[in-house]
């Protein structure tokens, strides 16, 4: 199988241009192979796939590569997974503007480092709810097995974990177990040697952002007059919990959420894994050719960034299809 590649996606850019290789790579293969499996299958496929190379991603890039329609956004969720309609704002456009500072999640830590907070995270809140801790790995199974909603999730997290950083010694306390088990049972390998963990800030960022995620969904479906304001609020919410809870951000991005709001942007946040790459702001209709023009001078423009002309990427953008093959007839 001889393969030509080709795209337009800038790569550790937080726009998933990895899993549009490997998705586009699957789907080459089994068209190839004159193979059938449904979108989901692929979807999960490729999701386990790109942990071959120790990150340890979730399945949404790929969920969405596959299943993505045009025209609407998609709620995706998980264990099963499925791909629910929400239909955007019609007077609302989303532009994603490319901080210019690369992230490499292959080459790096701080993407592990997160998951495995998170994991010790679900762990010490299934141990404080008497659950069985040793089999938790995420923090939505904590709440699917509590079967209590988001908001009184943070209300657990409240009492269960605090905000001092724990040390892996600690962890090991809580949980009963040595640190040779902590390393080797539920540490990734690059995350083993880490010396502070902030479970409590990661659990209330993850909670809390699954619950704005709902709230978006919701405020699509009822369209209330001030709904791009509305819309607006929750993305400038999720920025500031990604920046002070998850600190995921990074200056760059931070001042590039503060131009696009300035210049007309309803709410402005990184999109991505973080620590680099673009923003994602809802900006109205009718301020889209001004808005581009004062983030092109006010971002690309005065700093000195040595930009190459591709990396200046400053566009508007609508939800589009998902991954599809082109047979020559």
């Amino acid at each position: 199988m001889n393969c030509l590649v080709d795209g337009t996606i800038p790569p550790s850019s937080g726009l998933s241009s990895s899993s549009a290789l490997v998705c586009c790579a699957g789907l080459v293969t089994l068209t190839v192979l004159g193979m059938n499996l449904s979108k989901v299958e692929l979807a999960e496929i490729c999701a386990k796939s790109e942990r071959y190379i120790g990150t340890e991603g979730g399945g949404m890039d790929q969920s969405i590569s596959f299943l993505a329609e045009e025209g609407t956004a998609k709620l995706i969720e998980f264990s099963p997974l499925r791909a629910t309609d929400v239909k955007l704002p019609s007077e609302a456009v989303f532009v994603i503007a490319n901080s210019c500072v690369e992230m490499n999640k292959a080459a790096t830590s701080h993407f592990n480092i997160r998951v495995m907070e998170c994991r010790l995270a679900a762990k010490l809140l299934a141990k404080y709810k008497s659950l069985q801790w040793d089999k938790v790995l995420r923090l939505e199974e904590v709440q699917a097995k509590l079967g209590v909603s988001l908001e009184e999730m943070l209300l657990i997290t409240e009492d269960a974990l605090h905000p001092e950083p724990y040390s892996p010694e600690e962890v090991c306390k809580c949980l009963g177990i040595s640190l040779q088990e902590l390393r080797t049972q539920i540490l990734s390998p690059n995350t083993q040697d880490v010396l502070i963990f902030k479970l409590y800030q990661r659990a209330k960022h993850v909670y809390s952002e699954a619950a704005r995620v709902l709230q978006f969904k919701r405020i699509c479906e009822e369209a209330p007059s001030n709904m791009v304001q509305l819309l607006g609020e929750l993305m400038n919410q999720s920025h500031v919990s990604c920046r002070d809870m998850y600190e995921c951000s990074c200056p760059e991005l931070d001042q590039l959420v503060d131009i696009c709001r300035k210049f007309g942007a309803q709410g402005s946040r990184l999109t991505g894994a973080g620590w680099g790459g673009c923003t994602v702001s809802i900006v109205p209709a009718d301020k889209l050719h001004s808005f581009l023009a004062n983030v092109h001078e006010a971002y690309y423009q005065r700093s000195n960034r040595s930009l190459a002309p591709e990396k200046q990427s400053l566009f508007a953008t609508k939800p589009g299809g998902g991954a599809l093959v082109f047979l020559e007839a």
